[in-house]
């Protein structure tokens, strides 16, 4: 699933951000204790002309108008969202072993949430499912007259968002992933006990080089565990909301059979 980061450099990010927040919180309480005192030592004595009191609250007042919106501007140099979700669809090509027997251009439907630890690293884990269509060349070897192919897939993974510009973004990601592969030929006139050819292989029905004598490989169903790596491209369209593009590629292995296909996405995130 998957051939397709550094926890450190995430939590150094956080100890900087929580630093920074610290100071900046103790910054705003020393200034706001200033204030409240700030009334009594401003009273007009008996040899102080009142007119002279609006000129200290003014200059208190453009103080405060100043502080504030620098305090606001700093909290926001790097404001992050700390979970985002998305959702596409797309279409897969295939690789390796699984390009002899499946074509390319099945369906992907794909969807996702990530738990964000700084604006630049978390975690996210997505869940997709992928139609694996089986060349005509693959049918004759099953001797078949149809099937139907498909793989469900789940991974977690290390994320690294990479910020261009206001608008313009990017993300890496890798890591493990878990795949389980179902489908079903819709006849066959292979005869149960004879030898496996590489389809039947691949399908995972074969047992000492022959076909079960019990007939049981018009059907297949394995799991895999493998590998993901992962890029893609962001685009806002709205405050909350990003249309996205990526590319996966996937590769997974369960003795010695192997999966590999290489989904493109498009969709929104937010």
């Amino acid at each position: 699933m998957i051939r397709k980061f550094g926890v450190g450099f995430g939590l150094r990010i956080v100890a900087v951000l929580f630093f920074f927040l610290t100071i900046l919180a103790g910054t705003a309480i020393t200034y706001a204790q200033q204030s409240t005192s700030q009334p009594a030592q401003t009273q007009p004595t008996p040899s102080q002309p009142a007119a002279q009191q609006p000129d200290s609250q003014q200059s208190s007042s453009q103080e405060t108008s100043e502080e504030e919106p620098l305090s606001r501007r700093k909290a926001r140099q790097h404001p992050f969202k700390k979970w985002n979700f998305n959702v596409g669809g797309g279409a897969s090509l295939t690789n390796g072993t699984t390009n002899n027997f499946v074509r390319g251009g099945g369906g992907v439907i794909a969807a996702g949430a990530a738990r964000n630890y700084s604006r630049y690293f978390g975690f996210r884990l997505d869940i997709q499912f992928d139609n694996l269509p089986l060349r005509n060349t693959a049918l004759q070897l099953a001797q078949a007259s149809g099937a139907s192919n498909h793989v469900y897939a789940a991974t977690i993974e290390p994320i690294i968002n990479i910020p261009v510009t206001k608008n313009w973004g990017g993300y890496i990601l890798a890591g493990p992933g878990f795949l389980h592969r179902s489908g079903k030929l819709d006849t066959s006139a292979a005869l149960p006990g004879s030898a496996c050819n590489p389809f039947f292989t691949w399908w995972g029905r074969c047992y000492n080089g022959s076909l079960p004598l019990n007939g049981h490989f018009l059907t297949e169903s394995q799991n895999e565990f493998g590998f993901t790596f992962a890029g893609g491209v962001t685009r806002k369209i709205r405050p909350n909301l990003e249309l996205y593009g990526e590319f996966r590629d996937l590769h997974t292995t369960h003795n010695g059979i192997t999966t590999d296909f290489r989904p493109i996405t498009i969709g929104i995130r937010w």
